[in-house]
């Protein structure tokens, strides 16, 4: 893969270097997923699709959706998923059996208000344009469809973040360098500096056209769960 430095990439620098990491740690992803989380990420996607709360057979998109995790789990709640990365990877590492497409998420092959719904699972961070995100999902899904939208966090209580801290930004990156790629690994706990400030992001969803915009944090602060409702 290329390699990432201690500068983060930027514009199409980044979209290069982000496709060809996740390029090489499809192969060992979910394994790796389930290690440095302790399986606590099975429970996170779970609660993002309840969050949906879109009844069944709803055509969902998951967007970056890597080897197609959250769209197995769609499928279980009874919904129609479609599985769109940027990586092919990631794709053809999925075994959800979803219709898969490789798009940059944000132009979407799709028609306007395509879609009843769409979840992302961890991938804001690896966004070139994060509000131009917004927009494409403002575009896709029709009004009354509903947005699910994950990725890591910084727990408030000083203890947990002390903690989190360490754990992410030391033992994450061993662990990912013991069973995949240590260049993808050491970029994981830097790349939440993409993230903008909550309150900024949620400004940002509700502009693109999304009302009951809210945020949860789960597991004591270290995930971020963002639900919206499309006006």
């Amino acid at each position: 893969m290329a390699p990432v430095d201690d500068a983060l990439p930027e514009g199409p620098d980044k979209v290069r270097a982000v496709r060809s990491m996740f390029d090489t740690i499809a192969p060992r992803y979910d394994l790796v997923n389930r290690v440095m989380t302790l399986r606590l990420d099975v429970r996170w996607r779970r609660e993002a699709i309840r969050s949906l709360r879109l009844p069944p057979g709803s055509l969902v998109a998951d967007l970056a959706s890597g080897t197609g995790d959250l769209c197995v789990d769609l499928e279980r709640a009874g919904h129609r998923p479609l599985s769109f990365d940027l990586s092919f990877g990631m794709l053809a590492a999925d075994r959800s059996g979803a219709p898969r497409a490789q798009a940059d998420v944000l132009a979407l092959p799709l028609p306007g208000a395509a879609l009843d719904g769409a979840t992302c699972g961890f991938a804001l961070r690896n966004l070139v344009d994060l509000g131009g995100f917004f927009d494409e999902l403002a575009r896709v899904v029709r009004p009354g469809g509903r947005v699910a939208l994950l990725d890591v966090a910084t727990p408030a209580n000083p203890v947990l973040r002390f903690g989190h801290g360490i754990y992410f930004g030391r033992v994450v990156p061993r662990i990912g360098g013991l069973l995949s790629d240590p260049a993808a690994y050491r970029y994981l706990p830097r790349s939440v500096a993409y993230l903008p400030p909550p309150e900024e992001m949620l400004a940002r969803l509700a502009r693109a056209g999304f009302e009951t915009v809210e945020r949860r944090l789960l597991s004591g602060g270290i995930t971020q769960l963002v639900t919206a409702t499309r006006r």
